[in-house]
C-alpha cells in the first residue's frame, strides 16, 4: 500500500485553500401557503419589492402583485402545476423584465418573450423593465407627422399623427382587426417597426393574420405578441406589458413604431380574474371589442 510523504500532504493541502472560493450571500426565502388559478401567496419574502420576480423550487417564476402584512400575492409567469403547498420560493432582487433585439422582428412569441413560431431561440442580449416609467412630457415632441393607414375613408376624415394613441370601437364583426392589419400592411417601406399584441383571441384567427402578414411581406419589420384564450389570466395580462416594452426598445432607438392591442377588453378581463383572487379591487370593466393603435415616435 502507498504511503503519502509529508511533503506530498502538505502540497495537497495547500492546493486544496487555494481553490477553495468562499461565497457568503443574503437570500431572501419565502414558503408557498396557498397556491391555485395562477395566483400563489407567499409567507417570508419581507424585502420584496413590488413587481419584483421570485422563482419557485421547481423552475416556474412570478412576479410579486401583491404586499400585503402576512404574505405577498403572485402571479405565476406559467401554469404552475407543479408548484406545491410548503416548497420554497426564492426572490431574484430584479424587477419583471424581458429580453430585446433586433432579432425579435418577423418573429412570433408569447407573453413571455418566447418564441411560439417553432423557428428556434431568439437571441438577446440586453433586457428591459416590462413596466418602465413614460417621459416627461417636456421631452416629449409634438404630433407632427402623419402616419396613414392605407384607408382612404379614415385617412381623410381622421387625422392619425406619429406619437398619438387611437381608440378603435366597434361591436363585434365589424372589421376592427380588418382595420389594423391594414395599417400595418400599409407601413411597408416607411420605416415604422409595428408590434401586433393579440389577446385572448382563437389560435385558428392569430395564424390567419400571421400567414397575411408573411403573405404580404409585413413580417420583416412585424413582431407579433400573442396569447391565445386557452392560456392563464395571468399571462393574458402580461402581453401588452410585452408589447410595449418591445416597441420601447425600438423607439429609444430613434426608429418610429406602430404597436396594436388586439384587444383590450380581454386584458380588462384577465386582471378582473387576477384581481378577484387576490383580493383587490377590480379595474373599471372596458367596453366589449375595443383596443387601441398606439403609435411612438422619436
Amino acid at each position: 500500500m502507498a504511503t503519502l510523504r509529508v511533503d506530498e500532504i502538505n502540497k495537497i493541502l495547500r492546493e486544496r485553500i487555494e481553490q477553495y472560493n468562499r461565497k457568503v450571500g443574503i437570500e431572501n426565502i419565502g414558503r408557498v401557503v396557498q397556491v391555485g388559478d395562477g395566483i400563489a401567496r407567499i409567507i417570508g419574502l419581507g424585502e420584496i419589492m413590488s413587481g419584483e420576480l421570485v422563482e419557485f423550487a421547481e423552475g416556474t417564476r412570478g412576479i410579486a402583485l401583491n404586499l400585503e402584512s402576512k404574505n405577498v400575492g403572485i402571479v405565476l409567469m406559467g401554469d404552475g402545476l407543479m408548484i406545491q403547498e410548503g416548497s420554497f420560493v426564492k426572490a431574484t432582487g430584479r424587477i419583471a423584465q424581458i429580453p430585446v433585439s433586433e432579432a425579435y422582428l418577423g418573429r412570433v412569441i408569447n407573453a413571455l418573450a418566447k418564441p411560439i413560431d417553432g423557428r428556434g431561440e431568439i437571441a438577446a442580449s440586453e433586457s428591459r423593465l416590462i413596466e418602465s416609467p413614460a417621459p416627461g412630457i417636456i421631452s416629449r415632441r409634438s404630433v407632427y407627422e402623419p402616419l396613414q393607414t392605407g384607408l382612404i375613408a379614415i385617412d381623410s376624415m381622421i387625422p392619425i399623427g406619429r406619437g398619438q394613441r387611437e381608440l378603435i370601437i366597434g361591436d363585434r364583426q365589424t372589421g376592427k382587426t380588418a382595420v389594423a392589419t391594414d395599417t400595418i400592411l400599409n407601413q411597408k417601406g416607411q420605416d415604422v417597426i409595428c408590434v401586433y399584441v393579440a389577446i385572448g383571441q382563437r389560435a385558428s384567427s392569430v395564424a390567419q393574420v400571421v400567414t397575411t402578414f408573411h403573405e404580404e411581406g409585413a413580417m420583416e419589420y412585424t413582431i407579433v405578441v400573442a396569447e391565445m384564450a386557452d392560456s392563464p389570466a395571468t399571462l393574458q395580462y402580461l402581453a401588452p406589458y410585452t408589447g410595449a416594452a418591445l416597441a420601447e426598445y425600438f423607439m429609444y432607438r430613434e426608429r418610429h413604431t406602430l404597436i396594436i392591442y388586439d384587444d383590450l377588453s380581454k386584458q380588462a378581463q384577465a386582471y378582473r380574474q387576477m384581481s378577484l383572487l387576490l383580493r383587490r379591487p377590480p379595474a373599471a370593466k372596458l367596453i366589449q371589442g375595443m383596443f387601441f393603435i398606439c403609435i411612438h415616435a422619436f
